[in-house]
């Protein structure tokens, strides 16, 4: 016992001696040898610049979270169409929670926890961008209010992505520099209301031109007071405070914008992407040539920046990069498709990752007239080349096995998929590995054949060496982006003038008055014609008549032009799917609006419909998301849970 308290009376005196050499002033004590604080930091003009600046970065990661707002909708789902083919007899078959809203869908995912964090950590510097702007010095006025128009234009587009999803929501509008565990819900009618007042302010304030490409300017915020209206217009649940007048707001504010001549329609659809050959071994562009046309667009009123075209903080440097964090845009590599797996390079840049975190719908393709409208060969790609000399055997080709070997060589074809609406009845047009066929490569149709085995066949073919899972999603590609990094320089367009004509449609639709172009259709059309081209401008192109019905016959379609007579919602949700797929993650965001969640998602998501077990689960509950469970967690009193979850 006594050799035992010896030895821990040296270890006490040891441990005061540390202690006591630990309490000096120079070990101690915080020094910061620049003197910098935040407090004396951004009341400088540089200081401040760099606060504002600071703003743009988190948009990046924000809308980098693409799954809540695509997944669950007509357009998109995460599973392929084979699982939604086999329900009848697969009962055991089961979508993302995204897709089938069951009990999945619930406050532990983590992507509503990170879209949570991220929109809060903008709307806190945002916050802290208004707060601090009185006490600049040596700032012109001018620019001072330039700066606040800018953080109060992002604070309005955070808090309305937020209060969209979750409805009643906090709504702090100081910097916060302490802890606290409270949160209090401000009624989402609020919200709208502070929305809308930040914007006014923002469109006084803010420039009609920015020096700096990405800046918010006076027509992204016009633009985004637009589409707040017209959502707080629709009053979800009577619990917005909006009326038809909104509807009128809205509708005025986008004919403000078509008349500025500011934001022209580009002539041709296909400007708007990055240039790319369908061949990738063909390709002449290269990553900065890719994108110089799309990204000086005059049809895009706001865009996140990703082409460092100016080396300012907010444009990023195309890479993911582990010194300054910055990152490049990923929309080229999480939409569906990739090429046939028949003489392909593996884990190289040629197509890149394609990893089909969001993949389109039958119901999406056939919304489109493949012939007339460009949109369609635009936005996917529908043959697949080799890239590599190689070659197939026919062996295990079930049910219809051949000894046969096809050989490739570079940029031979190796698969095609049919516009949607050609029948695939000449057998002789199909590839050799359907008896009777005679093209080397495969041949499919994105409905009546799938895996190259009809349909409504009793032999539909299950395993084929030469399957492809259907057309790429080419819309975003972008050729050299080396394979790794998979983040392209092409600038995200969040707003562009095409959807402020669909906008002025809805608002018309919806009872707003003194349009400028007339009619609804007319503001429509406009859209429309656009992607016709000379060609074909004012003439009527077809789409399925139940396009989300795998069944229904190709002959079945239906004109969607649109006449003062037949215009409807629907009709101009069609054409927001067709204008504006993959853009913005928006579409969630306009099936809530329009009250059209439940209905469309039905009708064209297979994995929406079979819900679970077969029982869908969809319901009015899901029009709101849960409440994440990291801000239950850490909230006292607990912030209430949205109902139903």
């Amino acid at each position: 016992m006594k050799k035992l308290f010896k030895i821990e009376y040296i270890l006490l005196v040891a441990v005061l001696s540390v202690s006591s050499l630990g309490c000096k002033k120079t070990f101690l004590d915080e020094y910061n040898p620049a003197n910098r604080t935040t407090d004396n930091y951004y009341t400088t003009a540089t200081g401040y610049e760099g606060l504002v600046i600071s703003c743009y970065p988190l948009l990046r990661d924000i809308t980098q979270i693409r799954t809540p707002y695509m997944l669950g909708t007509d357009m998109f789902s995460s599973g392929g169409w084979l699982g939604t083919l086999l329900f009848p007899s697969q009962t055991t078959q089961a979508g993302s929670a995204w897709d089938s809203y069951d009990i999945g869908l619930n406050s532990s995912l983590g992507e509503l926890q990170t879209s949570w964090d991220l929109l809060y950590r903008e709307i806190n510097r945002c916050n802290a961008a208004v707060e601090r702007a009185p006490a600049v010095t040596n700032i012109v006025d001018s620019i001072r209010n330039q700066r606040v128009g800018e953080a109060k234009f992002l604070r309005a587009l955070s808090y309305f992505w937020a209060v969209q999803q979750w409805g009643d929501i906090p709504m702090p509008l100081t910097e916060t520099v302490s802890a606290s565990l409270e949160a209090k819900k401000t009624p989402s009618k609020d919200v709208y209301t502070q929305i809308i007042a930040d914007l006014n302010d923002a469109i006084a304030k803010l420039p009609v031109t920015q020096k700096d490409p990405g800046r918010a300017s006076r027509g992204a915020a016009k633009f985004l007071l637009a589409r707040v209206y017209l959502t707080r217009g629709w009053n979800f649940n009577n619990a917005l405070g909006g009326s038809t007048a909104d509807f009128t707001s809205a509708l005025a504010l986008c004919d403000d914008l078509i008349s500025s001549g500011q934001y022209p329609l580009e002539s041709n659809w296909n400007n708007l992407w990055p240039i790319h050959n369908k061949n990738p071994k063909i390709e002449t562009a290269t990553l900065a040539s890719s994108v110089a046309v799309a990204n000086a667009s005059k049809e895009v009123i706001f865009a996140i920046q990703y082409a460092n075209n100016t080396g300012t903080a907010y444009n990023g440097d195309g890479n993911l990069s582990t010194s300054t964090g910055l990152i490049g845009n990923n929309m080229h590599t999480v939409f569906s498709g990739g090429p046939t797996s028949v003489a392909q390079e593996s884990r190289t840049s040629t197509y890149n990752r394609f990893l089909p975190q969001m993949q389109v719908t039958w119901g999406a393709y056939r919304l489109f007239d493949p012939v007339m409208d460009q949109r369609y060969e635009g936005t996917f790609n529908s043959v697949t080349y080799a890239t590599v000399n190689g070659s197939v055997s026919l062996a295990s080709n079930k049910p219809y096995p051949q000894a046969l070997t096809l050989s490739y060589v570079i940029g031979d074809t190796t698969a095609v998929v049919l516009p949607w609406n050609v029948p695939m009845t000449d057998v002789t047009k199909l590839g050799r590995n359907i008896p009777g066929g005679t093209k080397k490569y495969a041949v499919q149709n994105v409905v009546d054949l799938y895996w190259l085995g009809k349909l409504t066949s009793p032999t539909q073919v299950v395993s084929d060496p030469m399957a492809w899972g259907g057309p790429m999603f080419w819309k975003f590609w972008q050729p050299g982006v080396t394979y790794g990094d998979g983040y392209s320089t092409f600038n995200d367009p969040l707003f562009r003038s095409a959807e402020v004509y669909l906008m002025a449609a809805e608002a018309i639709v919806k009872g707003a008055t003194g349009a400028k172009l007339g009619t609804a259709d007319v503001y429509y059309n406009k859209v429309l014609d656009r992607a016709l081209g000379t060609a074909n401008a004012g003439k009527s192109p077809m789409r399925a008549t139940n396009p989300g019905n795998v069944l229904d016959p190709l002959t079945n379609v239906v004109s969607y032009r649109a006449t003062p007579s037949n215009i409807s919602i629907d009709m101009i949700l069609d054409e927001r799917g067709r204008e504006l797929l993959g853009e913005g993650n928006q579409r969630w965001f306009d099936l809530k609006r329009t009250g059209k969640l439940i209905d469309r998602s039905l009708e064209f998501n297979g994995w929406t419909k079979w819900g679970r077990g077969g029982a869908t689960q969809i319901a009015a509950k899901h029009l709101l998301r849960p409440i994440p469970q990291g801000m239950l967690d850490n909230t006292n009193p607990r912030i209430e849970q949205n109902p139903g979850y």
